[in-house]
């Protein structure tokens, strides 16, 4: 939980006593931070008058406000958004229950290469933007008075990343304050084992205690299991042992849990555990709680991914951390109607390509029943930007490995880690396989519970199957060129195997579908990216290689791959306006050069530029036995579902009107249908409100749908009309995006373009009541919609 935290409390601490022994209690300070863009020689001396900067609440991300700049030093691969430093100073007094304790404070992603000061002295710095960290302040800390916290976030050394990574602090930040005696940072592992359900679950409780005293002590863990509805299903206790003063030491306890409930996708139970540690004389030293799920995954080489004794074809995307027009600073909202609408396409996991998340981020995918593949670099000494971590990678790669692998092993969705992607250094397999090695005893070490994998970039050229390297996985990863991994397999049977990154394209989904060694895939990419857009150039900001847009409103391409994952029905219309070049299996640079048709591909429209007589290459998307489409009413004929999952393809001469398809099973019932009108000229906005209400805080957001129509109510594809947004009551407009991979106005704008007819407004309340959002653009008749703020 993180509570509120104002820098008006006053507080008091005694800096000279031991720290007592009490339940560490972790406090947000996500709130009033000032904020200056620039360097300062001085901007971590406490006497600094900050007044004048810029007030600012965290989790933040200064340089998605823009401007968008062709000339930006961190070119298409930034997505032409700004870089440099950020300084961010937090004033605050301590509490009075700090007083005798220790005080930490801890940072869940700061970009990049941070420094911390507490009152003018450094107490730590990380290069890693990605990485959580956790800095001690106790020695420097005033018992009375202001105390000021002082972050440098750094991008200056450009360019540094292949996508959009953002700047300053941009996820959640709070103090956590404790006794001498604790458990570390992601300290508590929770290790369910199940091997015969009738039996039981057997729960393994490991923790790392610091004895931060010189004097010596004596701790156990007691521990309380509660099933998903709060009931108390297991308690025990390890046995005591002894705590060394300025040491670490691990202490277990085993419990079993009878008849558990299994978190699947069907099914996303969670339990937790409250784990206790007390001293000798049975006082709390320590407690944390620990949400769990109790899962039996595993892979096998014959037969694929298996859960819960279901084997189960992993349907993936990989997806970059960005949330469009947030940048890297993410509410858990838009988040979660990101994953909600990927898994109605069918998806069941997804890759954090190519880096750590948030912790809520795997948090949501607990709930959600979302398989992940957790990833942790993407690149190693070698570099794929001039200044990117592989500067950084033989210093700290260890220490950030193990501290992601501690932070995220407790998170039941988390399935099989990835120790890279696409990394350059193995041309030379004794660098590479020495790195190997390490990673892999690191992540062993710190949760013998997964496999691990990395996601190889063209292994028969490096020979990475013949050298050894690909073997020393415990489940071999490759991206695309599907065949090439299948023969692995075929050449060494024992190989287990997964697609760590694919295309779109049917043939690849086939592969994998009708190879039962193969245990899924994992699209590139999801969603729309901002970012690694320099192949692209100039105007173009962000990788339109999604599923789905940066406002998550689906593409035809979403719909065809849900016509092969999903499991209820679907039918979707599209008119196949140029064709695709499948490019995957051919070498790097004829896949690179081979330019695609110009064009958009499908469009899911029935508004042709050309109303004139002519045909139009209409495409049906769908899991249904037989589709029967029909123009204006008359049947052009039904076709059924080919054993390729090839898209159903009429020839249609086109006229003005509606088109349907109508989906039926085997026996003939319908099971769904989709129609398509043609549409008139811009007459109206329509506003639609997603939810009915929303909340206040930063990981609350309310959803306000924008679209052009015409006067019968028909989306006008080609609108470009510029909207603007308008807010009344206890709310405001905090983000407004159209999803164009081209469109330059900031993402804090009330007034843009809508692309293909559509934006996207975003909303957070401020405080109690009604919210009336009105939309308005000249010509056309005003839109409103109304949330209610809680």
């Amino acid at each position: 939980m993180r509570a509120a935290f104002g820098a008006g409390v006053a507080f008091a601490l005694g800096l000279a006593a031991p720290a007592l022994a009490q339940p560490t209690e972790r406090v947000s300070i996500d709130k009033d931070w000032r904020l200056q863009i620039g360097d300062q020689v001085d901007a971590m001396a406490p006497a600094l008058d900050d007044s004048g900067w810029k007030q600012v609440d965290v989790p933040h991300d200064w340089a998605i406000a823009g401007p968008f700049d062709q000339t930006a030093r961190a070119t298409g691969s930034g997505g032409w958004l700004p870089t440099g430093v950020a300084w961010y100073r937090k004033h605050f007094r301590l509490p009075e229950g700090a007083r005798g304790r220790r005080v930490f404070v801890e940072l869940d992603g700061v970009m990049d290469r941070a420094g911390v000061w507490i009152n003018g002295q450094h107490v730590g710095y990380r290069p890693n933007g990605y990485s959580s960290v956790r800095y001690e302040l106790t020695p420097f800390l005033k018992p009375d008075g202001d105390n000021v916290l002082a972050v440098r976030a750094d991008t200056s050394a450009q360019p540094a990343s292949r996508w959009y990574a953002g700047g300053g602090i941009y996820r959640h930040a709070r103090l956590a304050i404790s006794g001498d005696v604790h458990f570390e940072p992601w300290g508590v592992a929770v290790r369910p084992s199940l091997t015969d359900r009738s039996a039981g679950a057997q729960i393994a409780i490991v923790a790392s205690v610091r004895n931060a005293a010189d004097a010596a002590g004596r701790g156990k863990l007691a521990v309380v299991i509660r099933a998903p509805d709060g009931s108390v299903v297991a308690r025990g206790e390890g046995s005591e042992a002894a705590l060394d003063g300025a040491r670490s030491t691990e202490l277990q306890a085993r419990l079993r849990v009878d008849d558990p409930r299994l978190w699947d996708p069907r099914d996303p139970a969670l339990y937790t555990a409250e784990v206790t540690l007390t001293g000798a004389d049975g006082k709390v030293l320590d407690r944390q709680t620990e949400r769990f799920g109790i899962r039996d995954a595993r892979f096998e080489a014959a037969s694929g991914f298996w859960l819960n004794g279901r084997n189960l074809k992993l349907k993936g995307v990989a997806i970059h951390a960005d949330g469009g027009a947030f940048g890297m600073a993410v509410p858990l909202a838009m988040y979660e109607r990101r994953l909600r609408g990927l898994m109605k396409l069918g998806v069941n996991a997804v890759r954090t390509a190519h880096h750590p998340f948030s912790p809520e981020f795997l948090d949501l995918c607990d709930r959600l029943g979302l398989i992940v593949m957790d990833e942790a670099f993407d690149m190693w000494t070698v570099a794929k930007n001039p200044n990117d971590y592989h500067l950084f990678f033989t210093d700290w790669s260890s220490i950030d490995a193990r501290d992601f692998a501690r932070r995220d092993r407790n998170h039941p969705s988390v399935v099989i880690w990835s120790i890279g992607n696409e990394i350059h250094d193995t041309p030379y397999p004794l660098v590479a396989k020495s790195i190997v090695e390490r990673l892999m005893k690191i992540f062993h070490a710190e949760d013998p519970t997964r496999p691990v994998t990395m996601a190889l970039f063209r292994p028969n050229t490096t020979k990475d199957y013949e050298n050894g390297l690909a073997d020393m996985l415990d489940v071999v990863g490759q991206n695309y060129r599907e065949n090439e991994l299948a023969k692995a397999h075929a050449d060494k049977p024992s190989r287990k195997i997964i697609g760590t990154e694919n295309s779109k394209n049917r043939g690849s989904w086939v592969i994998v579908r009708d190879n039962p060694a193969y245990a899924g895939m994992f699209l590139w990419t999801g969603v729309d990216y901002l970012g690694e857009a320099d192949r692209a150039g100039w105007p173009v900001i962000g990788n339109p290689s999604g599923l789905t847009d940066r406002t998550d409103f689906v593409k035809p391409i979403g719909w065809e791959r849900a016509s092969w994952w999903a499991e209820t029905p679907v039918v979707k219309i599209t008119r196949r306006v140029t064709e695709v070049i499948d490019t995957s299996e051919l070498p790097t640079m004829v896949g690179v050069a081979m330019p695609q048709p110009r064009g958009p591909g499908a469009l899911r429209d029935w508004s042709p530029e050309n109303r004139a007589p002519h045909n139009e290459a209409v495409e049906a998307y769908s899991n249904a036995a037989s589709v029967e489409l029909l123009l204006n009413g008359r049947s052009l004929g039904s076709k059924p579902r080919p054993a390729d999952d090839s898209a159903r393809r009429w020839e249609v001469p086109f006229e003005a009107g509606a088109i349907r398809a109508v989906a039926r099973d085997a026996s003939g019932k319908i099971v769904g249908n989709d129609e398509l009108r043609s549409a008139g000229a811009p007459a109206a906005i329509r506003l639609t409100a997603e939810a009915p209400a929303m909340g206040g805080g930063f990981d609350d957001l309310g959803f306000v749908r924008v679209e052009v129509v015409d006067a019968r109510g028909v989306v006008v594809p080609g609108a470009a009309d510029r909207v603007r947004i308008a807010v009344e009551g206890p709310g405001r407009l905090v983000a407004y995006d159209n999803g164009s991979p081209t469109e330059h106005t900031p993402f804090a704008w009330p007034e843009r373009p809508v692309f293909g007819g559509n934006a996207l407004a975003m909303l957070r309340g401020t405080g109690h009541g009604t919210v009336r959002v009105r939309a308005t653009a000249p010509g056309l008749k005003a839109g409103t919609a109304t949330i209610t703020a809680r």
